[in-house]
């Protein structure tokens, strides 16, 4: 009898074990810095509003940042981090070469931040308060940001080349690239929705304004002008034919159109799945902004580190000395 009862007790203390480490791994909803640094969501909201006004790109690549943060590894800021002799890390490797930009402006706001409240914010935290601020600043939804991430102490460029779906992705394989995250193909068409913003490079849609058949000829003779057919990789063109400098639904009357700038992009509105979708967001606008601000919620929270996991980094870019 005796027995069965610590038997007992101890099955008890190992399911409590457990729910603290669920709790403890959860990230917070309502006032994780309130007390520890009250200036924080207007520090980043103040300093993104000035970033966005000197430069209406930089919303697109401080959300970004934050897409390719997560997908390798956790939303864990890890992308932030420079090189060391320990690792290689994520701003080299193939998708983010040349391309990943907005470092500068996460300095600013960690180096406000620190002034305000030393060693209390991760830069996991800021980057993805920033994320929402860029697109409110263009026109975008808003969206609760949980918090509570601490920082990675590692990075990877061989999980950053293998994590991020490529611009020439089928739709299968995008599909297939969200659900290793958790995300649904809802979750992913609507999250793709981001490239309403930005601008990318010849390189990354010259095959398929060159090769692909299900392209809008004007479109595709219109690119052809700023991307040839070698050379010009880094020429710019904006991802949204329409108004790249505001978030709205513009990207999937685009699709509609034929007149997605990457293949995969177009893919999303090829005849699959995703087709139903895509034809609802291009009209309506409440419906996008919904689903997007959901799909950032559940992107945002893609295994975080917290508790004493990790680190609160000082410099963004390097791992604390210990």
């Amino acid at each position: 009898m005796a027995s069965t009862m610590v038997s007992s007790r101890l099955f008890a203390l190992f399911l409590l074990s457990l729910l603290s480490c669920r709790v403890q791994a959860q990230l917070s909803t309502t006032g994780f810095y309130a007390r520890t640094c009250p200036k924080l969501q207007s520090i980043v909201s103040s300093t993104m509003a000035k970033a966005v006004a000197n430069d209406s790109r930089m919303g697109a690549s401080i959300l970004r940042l934050f897409f390719h943060d997560c997908f390798v590894n956790g939303c864990d800021a890890s992308v932030l981090l420079d090189d060391n002799s320990t690792f290689t890390g994520e701003k080299n490797a193939f998708p983010n070469q040349n391309s990943l930009r907005g470092f500068e402006v996460i300095d600013t706001i960690k180096s406000l931040v620190e002034t305000s409240c030393n060693a209390t914010v991760s830069c996991a935290d800021i980057l993805a308060l920033a994320a929402r601020e860029g697109v409110v600043r263009l026109g975008g939804p808003s969206w609760t940001v949980a918090l509570g991430r601490r920082d990675s102490t590692t990075a990877s460029q061989s999980a950053a080349n293998s994590n991020l779906p490529s611009p020439a992705s089928s739709l299968s394989t995008l599909i297939s690239s969200f659900a290793a995250k958790n995300l649904s193909p809802r979750d992913m068409t609507a999250l793709s929705g981001a490239h309403t913003i930005g601008q990318a490079r010849c390189t990354t849609f010259r095959s398929h304004i060159y090769n692909d058949n299900n392209i809008n000829p004007n479109f595709a003779a219109l690119r052809k002008q700023n991307c040839p057919s070698s050379g010009g990789d880094s020429n710019l063109a904006p991802l949204d034919l329409q108004n790249p400098n505001r978030f709205g639904i513009d990207y999937y009357q685009n699709l509609v159109g034929r007149s997605g700038l990457l293949h995969s992009d177009q893919e999303l509105f090829n005849n699959g799945s995703q087709d139903s979708l895509v034809r609802q967001y291009s009209t309506n606008t409440q419906l996008f902004f919904s689903d997007f601000a959901a799909a950032m919620v559940k992107m945002g929270a893609l295994s975080p580190l917290t508790g004493s996991n990790g680190q609160i980094r000082l410099n963004c870019r390097k791992v604390n000395i210990k």
